[in-house]
């Protein structure tokens, strides 16, 4: 567990941390996630966007909430 500590706190992607830019990543993917499904409404071209495009989204943000999770707790243990 410490070597994910150092690596979320002490290693910077500019001017961030890592456990930072994962959250980042994960708010923008469930962003996307929801959105994607929200635009059918008003866009022809997104409602032949299939609902695998969508639980794939999902899938990708649960996994990275899981990781940054994993990242935050790190430095409790």
């Amino acid at each position: 567990m410490q070597l994910l500590s150092d690596w979320a706190y002490n290693v910077k992607l500019g001017a961030f941390p890592v456990i930072a830019i994962v959250g980042f990543a994960t708010y923008g993917l469930i962003l996307i996630t929801a959105l994607s499904m929200l635009a059918k409404r008003w866009s022809k071209r997104l409602r032949r966007l299939p609902v695998k495009v969508h639980r794939r989204l999902a899938l990708a943000a649960v996994l990275l909430a899981t990781f940054h999770l994993l990242l935050g707790l790190a430095t409790y243990a």
